[in-house]
């Protein structure tokens, strides 16, 4: 009764495109932004934003990233740890590198250089796709393992290939504390997901659908292949970067080339797998269940282990979790292979059809 669309009219083409065009939705946004910048804020401590919150807004954004490129464009790519790492170590070489870098720019200027790799390692798009797009970009992934671990000069001749950046502000203000950094990376989410909706939404975004799709179908009727699939991986490389110089400047503040192995790359795959791919929210569900999951599990399975009067090893509870996490994976997929975005999507059109069985 609450979910209903009774008395809502539009009256123009802006208000019937609008990306909320039910005014509940629009509710439940501003109710979810105001818990989110101010409630949590109050209520949070540091270990929530240090191990859940500030991960899970910055998988988000790298999530949005691989998103466009597989969800939208249906480009398969298995090297976006790559994307993130040379979205860090640009932004670490222009931020130490030139006196008196602005951490945002510096920030968008590694973006950028994500960027260029990304379009670098899309060419072979144009020629191939499917399993071996997925090898071509994971080499990307290999590549700039090698490049960062062996070429000093991107971490200003550091032996250890180590990198670290301390002292971060914004405008003046410092970003040290751990409320600083969760409402910093949530303000440049909030931006990138809106203009990542509204990308979607346009021509841009129908010509990534329709190569999708069908690619043969889409470049009869004018769509230009070349061009969608390179601005698909300039864009979505373009957002991982930045989504990468915010897990080394703000989560890590210490890394190394090993903290962007293939591993992540998997796991950001995981992430549009599972939240749903070419869809916005998916990529909201798809971070919260691969960052959030593995610590519940973690702190449940001690617990579950007490109510029985047994004991559980750390190698066990770790073992045990990646077991379930694996088992979790694969019922998602079964039940729903189009991901958590379709229960939602499902969810929402039951409750504006309420009572009523279709």
């Amino acid at each position: 009764m609450l979910y209903r669309e009774n008395g809502q009219f539009k009256t123009s083409y802006r208000a019937d495109q609008q990306i909320f065009p039910i005014a509940q939705d629009r509710i439940a946004i501003a109710l979810i932004l105001a818990l989110a910048f101010v409630g949590v804020p109050l209520m949070a401590s540091d270990y929530i934003y240090s191990a859940i919150l500030i991960p899970f807004v910055i998988m988000s954004m790298a999530a949005l990233g691989v998103n466009i490129l597989v969800g939208y464009c249906g480009q398969i790519s298995l090297g976006s740890g790559a994307f993130m790492a040379v979205g860090a170590y640009g932004a670490y070489n222009f931020f130490m590198r030139v006196p008196g870098m602005p951490l945002i720019p510096a920030l968008i200027l590694g973006g950028l250089c994500a960027t260029a790799f990304g379009i670098l390692f899309g060419l072979p798009s144009l020629r191939v796709k499917g399993l071996y797009l997925a090898v071509a970009t994971l080499a990307a992934q290999f590549f700039s393992d090698w490049m960062f671990l062996r070429i000093k000069w991107f971490t200003l001749d550091n032996a250890s290939g180590s990198a670290s950046v301390s002292k971060l502000q914004l405008l003046g203000l410092p970003i040290e504390s751990a409320v600083s950094k969760y409402v910093f990376c949530l303000a440049l989410l909030v931006v990138v997901a809106l203009l990542a909706k509204n990308l979607v939404r346009g021509a841009i975004g129908r010509e990534w659908m329709a190569i999708r799709d069908m690619d043969v179908a889409a470049s009869v009727i004018g769509i230009r292949p070349m061009y969608a699939k390179l601005t698909a991986f300039a864009v979505s490389s373009f957002i991982i970067g930045v989504a990468g110089g915010l897990w080394a400047f703000i989560y890590l503040g210490a890394w190394e080339p090993g903290a962007f192995n293939v591993d992540l790359s998997f796991k950001l795959l995981f992430m549009v797998i599972i939240g749903g791919m070419g869809s916005i929210m998916g990529s909201f569900f798809g971070a919260a269940f691969i960052v959030v999951l593995p610590i519940a599990l973690n702190q449940f399975l001690p617990f579950l282990a007490g109510l029985v009067g047994r004991s559980i090893t750390t190698t066990a509870a770790s073992h045990t979790e990646l077991m379930i996490f694996g088992a979790l994976i694969v019922w998602f997929l079964i039940v729903e292979p189009h991901g958590l975005a379709k229960l939602w999507s499902m969810g929402k059109q039951k409750l504006r059809i309420w009572p009523f069985p279709h």
